[in-house]
């Protein structure tokens, strides 16, 4: 399994993209079903791998932290009740630092390759230091020290990611095994996320004539006005994230050279997915800002070339908690806390034409999206976005080293009840009005929003279509699964769901 970081579905070739070069995705295409209608599910990275190798939607209850004390990642089955060999190999440092900490915990072995972004992996510059574009802002990245240290392409994190799963694939490949072993290797590459920082000659590849320092720190904006870029800005910024695109792809190629070099693909699932789209211009939005999952976000890429199956497209809606369920059920493994997933595998051997009618989206705090066959669907809360209240026994979130900022501690108000399908008491925090919320959760809200991902595809346009039948439909739809996961009452009154 392959999870590159922000991977825009529409930028790729093999989904229509002409933009960017991705020669080597597009290979994994041609012999994969290609999945069209695959969404994300909790937001943004952490929960989103929380999903993936817990199974169960976080963004209901917290909004980014560890593996609970309830909960048992694949990893853990995989090794007590199978006896599978595990292996991660990964540059991203949110797996390694609080909020993240445990999750490479249960994997039989893990790589991690240092310095991106903001990985505190080194205390002062190499004295050769070569340099970091970046666009100087009001605070100093790690990156900035850690960029010192790469002499060449090879040095940056993503291509030593590559290299290392590549080198493990092989030996694992290589090595006598019997006919019953079985292995899981996960590369959590950390590409194409930000810094879009990329040597030459990828870094000059889509804008030869910028004249000015490379810009490799998107900002985070609502609108073009708020994002301070100016329109010759932007059309770069863009370009260095299809740089770093099109630098993962390569090096993407030489995990592919392996299973190719073997002659493996009769013996090899090989799963390349996401955790989210980036927002780069499309209707001024930047980054990952605090507004309603539109389809470059929310609209992701799945490719799986699965043994005995020919290539083919499917149209089924899945989510990302469906590929947690899907190495469940090809390993034989059962957990034991409440999951939310559905197997692939019925719809990968062609036993079946869909898994779900539903997959529900979000992050914490903020709205709430459900997507159905075709449509999806933002009920933004209420005014005051309360009540609201976090469930959580490791109280961790994402630090944000260069602000200072730390998770509110839980209080007098904090009381103790139980996730569905847990008997292990949770600390239960609910916020007011005077509380800072976690990050992610704060800013302000606009209307609900409920458009047709097909004609958003077709047309790039996102046509808000609230106000008649098709809302009133999916707001019961939403109702219906928010009762289906027996998510928190407060997530059914803040959204004016009664």
């Amino acid at each position: 399994m392959v999870l590159l970081d922000s991977l825009n579905r529409h930028l790729l070739g093999s989904y229509g993209g002409t933009e960017f070069d991705t020669p080597n995705l597009d290979r994994l295409a041609a012999r994969s079903v290609r999945f069209t209608n695959h969404q994300t599910g909790s937001l943004p990275c952490m929960p989103a791998r929380h999903d993936l190798l817990v199974g169960a939607l976080d963004f209901p209850w917290r909004p980014w932290g560890s593996i609970e004390v309830w909960e048992e990642a694949i990893t853990h089955l995989l090794r007590r009740d199978a006896g599978i060999s595990t292996m991660l190999v990964s540059d991203h440092p949110h797996l390694f630092e609080s909020g993240g900490e445990n999750y490479h915990a249960d994997f039989g072995a893990w790589d991690y390759l240092r310095g991106h972004e903001d990985d505190p992996w080194r205390t002062r510059v190499d004295p050769s230091f070569i340099g970091a574009p970046t666009r100087r802002g009001q605070w100093e990245h790690a990156y900035d020290i850690s960029r010192s240290w790469f002499r060449s392409e090879a040095d940056f994190p993503g291509p030593q990611t590559m290299t290392a799963g590549a080198r493990w694939l092989d030996a694992e490949l290589s090595a006598e095994r019997q006919p019953h072993e079985r292995a899981l290797l996960v590369v959590d590459e950390f590409d194409p996320h930000e810094p879009f920082d990329v040597p030459d000659p990828w870094a000059t590849r889509y804008d030869p004539d910028w004249e000015g320092e490379r810009m490799i720190w998107p900002p985070y904006a609502r609108n073009q006005a708020e994002s301070g870029l100016s329109d010759r800005e932007s059309v770069h910024l863009r370009s260095q994230y299809g740089a770093k695109l099109s630098m993962i792809d390569h090096w993407l190629g030489r995990i592919l050279d392996v299973v190719d070099r073997h002659n493996a693909w009769d013996t090899t699932a090989f799963v390349l997915c996401t955790d989210h789209g980036h927002y780069l211009g499309e209707r001024g939005f930047w980054g990952k800002p605090q507004v309603p999952v539109h389809p470059e976000m929310g609209h992701i890429p799945l490719l799986i070339s699965w043994p005995g199956v020919a290539p083919t497209t499917t149209h089924a809606l899945t989510t990302t908690v469906d590929l947690h369920a899907t190495l469940c059920d090809v390993f034989g493994v059962t957990p034991e806390h409440r999951t939310h997933g559905h197997s692939l595998v019925p719809l990968l051997e062609g036993r079946t034409s869909s898994v779900r009618e539903w997959a529900l989206c979000g992050v914490w705090g903020r709205e709430v999206h459900v997507a159905d066959a075709t449509r999806t669907f933002a009920r933004a809360p209420v005014e005051g976005n309360r009540p609201l209240s976090m469930f959580s026994n490791r109280w961790t979130t994402m630090p944000i080293r260069v602000l200072g900022y730390r998770m509110p501690r839980p209080d007098h108000r904090a009381w103790l009840d139980h996730l569905p399908g847990s008997d292990t008491p949770v600390i239960r925090q609910p916020f007011d009005a005077s509380d800072a919320l976690p990050f992610w959760a704060g800013g302000t809200f606009s209307d609900d929003l409920l458009y047709d991902r097909d004609e958003a595809d077709a047309t790039g346009e996102v046509r808000n279509d609230t106000g008649g039948v098709a809302e009133t439909e999916m707001t019961e739809l939403l109702l219906e699964a928010l009762n289906t996961i027996e998510a928190p009452t407060e997530q059914r009154i803040r959204l004016g769901l009664g």
